[in-house]
């Protein structure tokens, strides 16, 4: 099954899909990632995304389409965070699907409120050394400010500030509002609530996929 996961920046995408991957064994795909992997190893596609990337540009989506198309084996289970990101990139990918003989089984759209959204990201703090994620509400350090896998000091991205956090989920909503929309006429679209605690919005995730896994 191919499952591509959506969500707000604070809705959590990033534990659920560890939790997803852990609990069936998907293959995470996610276009940051592979980003940094093309760049890295300068390979064509690297080459060709890093002016973008620099310039903090979106990078074109042929690029990013054949950097997908790359890692989708025939018959694999993949979990895609990310990606597609507009309608064009959802065709791209049921293409790209097409091709390797399989198809988008679900689509997950992880819910939450502008204010909590804020809120969960404005309280987020980064290690300085080891880039740990910490949250003062729900997964507070055991030292205020210092990080407790490796003793450094936690900060506060910009990207995290209240401000920046308002400004990212307004662009997050233009964005995504025509994406959630295509795949609800595909019939493929299940919301769910992410303002709960992560063993709540995984046993929803989990009775979705189980649910899509035994009708098909």
């Amino acid at each position: 099954m191919i499952v591509l996961l959506l969500g707000a920046p604070g809705s959590g995408k990033g534990t659920q899909s560890q939790r997803l991957i852990k609990r069936y064994g998907f293959k995470y795909l996610a276009t940051g990632d592979i980003f940094r992997a093309e760049i890295a190893q300068k390979t064509a596609l690297g080459l060709k995304a890093e002016g973008y990337v620099k310039a903090g540009k979106l990078v074109p989506d042929d690029v990013v389409l054949e950097m997908v198309a790359g890692r989708i084996e025939p018959g694999g289970q993949y979990l895609l965070d990310g990606f597609p990101r507009t309608v064009d990139q959802a065709h791209g990918l049921s293409e790209i699907l097409r091709r390797a003989g399989t198809e988008v089984g679900l689509v997950l759209s992880l819910t939450l409120s502008s204010a909590e959204a804020i809120r969960r990201m404005s309280s987020r703090r980064i290690c300085s050394n080891c880039g740990e994620v910490f949250n003062v509400i729900s997964r507070a350090p055991r030292v205020e400010n210092v990080c407790d896998k490796c003793g450094a000091a936690l900060i506060q991205r910009e990207d995290d500030s209240a401000a920046t956090a308002e400004k990212r989920l307004m662009v997050f909503e233009l964005q995504t509002q025509p994406l959630v929309a295509y795949y609800k006429g595909e019939q493929l679209l299940k919301e769910i609530d992410a303002s709960g605690a992560p063993d709540a919005i995984e046993a929803a995730i989990a009775a979705e996929i189980d649910a899509r896994g035994k009708a098909r």
